[in-house]
């Protein structure tokens, strides 16, 4: 073919001028799409339902002008339901109880996930490759199937995993989600269970890349093995393993299916973490303003954490 007819076939399959000029914006729209539909519009409809009354009596009414076509009867109230909330004492139950397990569940994943990439990392293990793969296995499952297992688990019957397990050495069954705390341990497991894989890839990838010299070295200079792990392991993996905190701390201050799936809770709403306040106060008690209120303040309080958490936790540096 000659010159001059492959540079007149290439023309032919040239975009038009206006489109490869604006050829980043046309890509970036469908994400940008999908951000407003699912992220930014919901938002903005939560943030202005939360300065109403809004409740089942009110949002599906009739009403005029687009006020009314957006909240129904609903009426304006300001920062009411902001304000109803610091007298409420399940508000600061729920806040409470949130943050305790956030601290728990964290400390159980960070030991549980370093204590295995340490298995899986040490010479003396053969077949890592395979075992890696089983460790993350539980990533593969949706959470809620996962959870529904849990839940079986722990049940108060007496074919129940854990009531087996007891029932081994002689103890009579539990009725795990009748009391406050050995629900709440009961989350911890079921949480910890969800996110130590994501802990174990980030820290075995940390521990990959400490030097062996420096192992060696220690070695040489008569370190035992915890002492190695203080001032050589550690040190190396420090970053990728706080990293991983703390993305894994947002999630379990997020996390609703947990208590939703186990015992709504319970007992007495002892153990409702702050979004299944928010959801129950929106959807069983239909005080969808307030609802809003609660969901609006547990994304504020997360993103202030996420911001100060990155800021002197160097989360950014810590990802490299």
């Amino acid at each position: 073919m000659a010159t001059t007819d492959v540079a007149q076939h290439v023309r032919e399959y040239e975009l038009p001028r206006w489109l490869s000029d604006n050829l980043a914006l046309f890509l970036v729209l469908p994400g940008l799409f999908f951000f407003l539909s699912f992220v930014a519009i919901p938002l903005v409809y939560l943030i202005g339902l939360s300065f109403t009354d809004a409740a089942l009596s009110t949002m599906f009414q009739d009403a005029p002008g687009l006020w009314g076509t957006v909240f129904g009867e609903a009426d304006f109230v300001g920062f009411a339901n902001y304000a109803e909330l610091l007298s409420d004492s399940q508000f600061y139950r729920s806040f409470g109880i949130t943050w305790l397990f956030v601290a728990t569940s964290v400390v159980g994943k960070v030991l549980l996930g370093v204590g295995i990439a340490m298995v899986l990392t040490h010479h003396w293990v053969r077949g890592k490759r395979l075992m890696r793969a089983l460790v993350i296995l539980p990533m593969g499952l949706p959470n809620i199937f996962t959870i529904t297992i849990w839940r079986g688990a722990f049940s108060s019957a007496q074919f129940g995993l854990a009531n087996q397990l007891l029932a081994f050495f002689g103890i009579d069954p539990i009725a795990w989600f009748s009391d406050r705390w050995l629900a709440f341990f009961t989350y911890n497991v079921t949480e910890m269970w969800l996110a130590y894989p994501f802990l174990v890839i980030i820290t075995v990838s940390a521990l990959q890349n400490v030097p062996t010299e420096l192992h060696e070295a220690a070695k040489v200079d008569g370190a035992g093995f915890l002492s190695r792990f203080q001032h050589v392991t550690m040190p190396a993996i420090k970053r990728p393993v706080m990293f991983a905190s703390i993305l894994t701390a947002a999630a379990s201050f997020q996390q609703f299916l947990i208590p939703f799936i186990f015992n709504r809770g319970g007992p007495a709403r002892a153990n409702e973490l702050v979004l299944l306040y928010g959801y129950r106060e929106a959807f069983e008690f239909r005080e969808f303003g307030e609802g809003s209120a609660i969901m609006l303040t547990a994304v504020a309080i997360i993103g202030l954490f996420m911001i100060v958490a990155a800021t002197k936790g160097d989360l950014a540096e810590g990802a490299h």
